[in-house]
This record gives structure tokens, sequence and C-alpha cells, in this order.
């Protein structure tokens, strides 16, 4: 089934969203992945997950499907795949726009990032879901691909060493 954990992974890192998929699990020792955790646990962000379809949204309200995260390093990942949340949303009669917040580490501020499934976003949406099936329906994970943020992912070891 593809999430949108997937999806996010498959702007992130193309190895990490296979491995992901296929159980390989290596986030339970990553400090990113932990602060992501306590930043949905704190009760001044506290979040309400809404779970539909094996997907899990942070919040729904009268007007948004809301998605927390907290840094915008990979904003472009994080608006996939909530664009992925309102295409499932669509495909069930509910339409609403997305709101991405983000929580900047040091500062306490907040972004908002507004965003609507556009039928150009859908199209394009399509066209990831395609890529993505026949990405993880092959043998073996793509080749890895150092970069600068690699060293701080929890498949750091499992790619490079």
């Amino acid at each position: 089934m593809i999430t949108g954990t997937i999806i996010n992974y498959y702007f992130h890192c193309k190895t990490q969203m296979y491995l992901h998929y296929h159980k390989i699990n290596l986030e339970d020792n990553s400090e990113d992945v932990r602060i992501g955790k306590v930043l949905h646990e704190i009760s001044e962000n506290k979040v309400d997950e809404v779970s539909f379809e094996g997907i899990k949204v942070d919040k729904i309200t009268r007007d948004y499907v809301v998605e927390v995260k907290k840094s915008d390093s990979d904003i472009e990942a994080a608006k996939w795949q909530l664009l992925y949340y309102l295409y499932i949303l669509k495909q069930k009669g509910v339409i609403k726009k997305g709101r991405l917040e983000v929580f900047e580490k040091n500062k306490g501020d907040k972004k908002r990032y507004d965003i609507e499934l556009t039928d150009e976003y859908e199209k394009r949406l399509l066209e990831i879901l395609s890529d993505i099936k026949e990405i993880l329906s092959k043998e073996t994970p793509p080749k890895v691909k150092f970069e600068s943020k690699c060293k701080k992912c929890a498949y750091f070891e499992y790619c490079f060493l």
C-alpha cells in the first residue's frame, strides 16, 4: 500500500522509499524521526491524527487537511505528501485544501503553506504513483545517490557502510 510516507520518500530518496516499503525499517534509531514524533506529542503543537485507507493525516478541519513538519528542509516532498492525501480524499468525495505547518527547529516560529489539488498537480501525482509502483515492484532497491543530506538519514549505515 502506498502511504504518505512513501510519497514523501519518493522525493527525498528512492532507496529509502524502497527499503521502507519493503519493511526494512532503520528509523527507530534516528534522532530526526524521534524529534518528529515528539512534535506530535507535545501539547503546544498537539495534533489529532486522523486515519483512513491506511493513511494518517495530522489533522482535518472544516476546510483543510493539515500536515505538520519539523522543518521546511524538504518542502517539496511534504507538499506532494499532502497532495496525495488531498487526492485520496477527493476519491472519497471529500474536497479539501491542504495546509503544511512547519515548526522551525530553533526559532519556535510556525510557517504555513496552503496547497490546493489542481488538475495539473493531480495529473503529475498519477505519473508519480505509476513511477513509485514500478520502483517498488523491482527485486532490488534503486542505486544509492550520495548527497549531503544522506549523513542525517536513518538509512545511512545501510547505504554507505
